[in-house]
């Protein structure tokens, strides 16, 4: 777009390049758009005051080229012609060729000699040299309305990424001493109480100390549908309270809350280029002083072999060859497509900290996980209850209330499927023994609740049956008698079955790394029908499998949460933290955050990043061909300057809108 504020600057490098903190900066320069922080947000104008005056220029010059083509062509007046002529078609074209004559002299005093406004300055000047005067205000005009739809399409691009910062609330109502006050999120600590109405935004991350609340989460997870929390479970910034008054523990400040690092993770994720960009940059750098020198070839050389050589028809030939030239397609779509890529990955809950690993995902062939928080819920939970010469409810709520006394996440799964049943008892002297389990007395019943080696440490029989359980198991045994045993097992997450067909169907190996026992990584293996599945790892041993895999020419994304997982994730040639429960150490080292922790969505990933990459390279070939074309039409004296604004502004156009599709594409 056409920069009519003569208050923006752009930056440039040590070369006289334009440069820019991130992608979408760049696209900003070139657009004429603000960047997209919350900040200049506030300051900018009203939208459709901002537009009015963005298409204004361009609805002023095609109204006076209008007449004048009309008092060229229909309307034969004695006045209209010479001096006064050019002077009407010198006002028609500064509205829309100012801009970029001054752009171009800024380009050049920073050391920028070839870039496109120099290119499209001499061409239209040139055509008012040997006097076509309404083409060189056509091709200028026609070049702003082309920039005014890249700056509509970088709007629409970025409107799915800009929403995020829509979520965070300026205000925050809090409890202190007893009373309720509004104040700025930023002035919020650790541990205090905030207040959360029905319809509200919740501001800071923090543990729910109501009951119960459901909360729409479609700001960090993609996810619209909701999702309730109980009393002790965290709640994070940007869901949405959906019923009742809820009352939150803040556990972390405003600057340090998951949203606001889901927010810093997209502002930084355009700063890393894909190879495709940064080789159409360099391309660039190099095709435009090219064709400028091929252009004054064309201009100047035929004077020497051809006989009627006539300048001023070389000299339009060549300003054909400059308008074609022009490298817009490439330069502003390609960006666009991936930028648009980071969008719709974004919507879909998925965070590519650079469109380079939009191309890494393409050539993906192996894809390694961690079990439990990646395949599994990563939360324990009561699966089978044997009992033996005893009550099932009797034995539940007998190892329910010795496990109450333990902290182990073994024992928190048992009491919770006891519920309130444990009331009423007496549990006393409890006797935590280490690697084996806990004794204690119950209501005067003596009661033993642990591994097997817990039993034969007090002589107690038990069927032999029970050495073979795969999951984790908590045997019991009341009074020296063997009573009977509650297995606890990781729940399978609900679309891991799917996802590991989806993935197959891509031809894709999957592979699972755990520091589960064997057994157990095994039997979730064959319930997923996953082919490779290593237990028994430490993440020394994690990252020798990876390298293992490295060695065998694939190139894989690892997919984990925790810490223990950070040096694979850091290794893999695309690392996938799980951010919903996952680690800092994780989410800080990946390439790719998964909001939601849904497995799913490294299916999602693929497929945005093949879609991204095809819309892309479609623009490439569009671009390229169509120009190649038309430069040859150009040099031959067969194009006239309406064939270059097509092949300039008209491959643009269709080039920006094929990118723009990325943000409508299903997956």
């Amino acid at each position: 777009m056409i920069n009519t504020d003569p208050n923006h600057k752009h930056t440039y490098d040590d070369q006289g390049n334009m440069t820019c903190c991130t992608l979408e900066e760049k696209i900003d320069a070139r657009s004429g758009t603000p960047h997209l922080h919350k900040e200049a947000d506030k300051s900018m104008q009203p939208e459709h005051e901002s537009a009015w005056k963005e298409y204004l220029p361009a609805i002023v010059s095609f109204i006076i080229l209008m007449a004048g083509i009309t008092l060229d062509n229909f309307v034969k007046l004695e006045f209209f012609k010479d001096h006064f002529r050019l002077l009407w078609y010198i006002v028609a074209y500064i509205p829309v060729g100012f801009p970029v004559i001054k752009d171009a002299v800024t380009s050049i005093a920073r050391g920028s000699f070839f870039s496109e406004f120099f290119l499209m300055s001499i061409a239209t000047i040139g055509a008012f040299f040997i006097g076509e005067y309404s083409e060189g205000v056509a091709v200028m005009l026609f070049y702003a309305v082309g920039e005014l739809f890249q700056s509509a399409a970088v709007k629409r691009v970025k409107r799915s990424i800009k929403a995020l910062l829509d979520v965070r609330p300026d205000t925050v109502t809090i409890i202190r001493n007893g009373s309720t006050i509004t104040i700025s999120p930023n002035d919020v600590k650790v541990g205090e109480i905030i207040q959360v109405k029905s319809g509200e935004k919740v501001a800071l991350d923090g543990e729910l100390i109501s009951d119960s609340s459901s909360f729409n989460t479609a700001a960090l997870t993609g996810e619209s549908k909701p999702d309730t929390k109980r009393k002790g479970e965290q709640v994070l910034a940007g869901m949405i309270n959906l019923n009742t008054v809820s009352e939150i523990k803040v556990t972390a400040l405003f600057k340090d809350s998951k949203l606001s690092r889901i927010l810093e993770l997209v502002q930084e994720a355009t700063s890393r280029k894909a190879p495709t960009q940064l080789f159409i940059s360099k391309f660039a750098k190099i095709y435009t002083p090219i064709v400028v020198f091929l252009a004054v070839g064309i201009c100047l050389l035929p004077m020497l072999f051809v006989g009627n050589y006539v300048f001023n028809d070389w000299l339009y030939r060549s300003l054909v060859f400059l308008v074609i030239s022009c490298p817009c397609a490439l330069v502003i779509s390609i960006p666009l497509g991936y930028f648009g890529g980071i969008g719709l990955a974004s919507r879909n809950g998925i965070l590519f900290k650079g469109s380079n690993y939009l191309d890494v995902m393409t050539k993906i062939d192996t894809v390694v996980m961690d079990k439990t928080g990646t395949l599994t819920k990563g939360v324990f939970k009561v699966q089978n209850i044997v009992p033996v010469d005893i009550d099932e409810k009797a034995l539940v709520k007998l190892t329910a209330a010795i496990e109450g006394k333990s902290s182990h996440p073994i024992a928190i799964a048992i009491v919770k499927h006891a519920g309130e049943i444990l009331n009423g008892l007496s549990v006393q002297n409890v006797e935590e023994i280490s690697g084996h389990g806990l004794k204690g007395n119950i209501d005067g019943k003596e009661v033993l609740a642990g591994n097997l080696k817990l039993l034969k440490k007090f002589g107690v029989a038990y069927d032999p049956a029970v050495e073979s359980i795969i999951e984790t198991a908590v045997i019991v045994a009341v009074n020296g008698k063997y009573a009977g045993y509650i297995t606890i097992a990781d729940e399978i997450k609900d679309d891991a079955k799917q996802t590991i067909s989806d993935l197959h169907s891509l031809n894709q190996k999957v592979v699972i790394l755990s520091g589960d026992k064997q057994s157990i990584v095994d039997k979730v293996a064959k319930e997923l029908n996953i082919e490779r599945a290593f237990g028994n790892l430490l993440p020394e041993d994690k990252v020798n499998k990876v390298q293992e895999l490295k060695n065998e020419n694939r190139t894989l994304a690892f997919v984990g949460d925790g810490v223990n997982d950070a040096p694979v994730i850091a290794l893999a040639d695309a690392g996938i933290a799980m951010g919903g429960l996952g680690s800092d150490a994780a989410i800080e080292t990946a390439d790719i955050v998964i909001q939601n922790d849904m497995p799913s969505k490294i299916v999602t990933a693929i497929k945005v990043g093949k879609a991204t990459r095809k819309i892309v390279w479609q623009n490439i070939t569009m671009a390229m061909g169509v120009k190649i074309v038309v430069l040859i039409m150009g040099a031959g004296g067969i194009a006239t300057l309406w064939e270059a604004v097509f092949a300039d502004v008209g491959v643009a156009l269709l080039a920006i809108l094929n990118a723009v599709r990325v943000q409508k594409i299903k997956v």
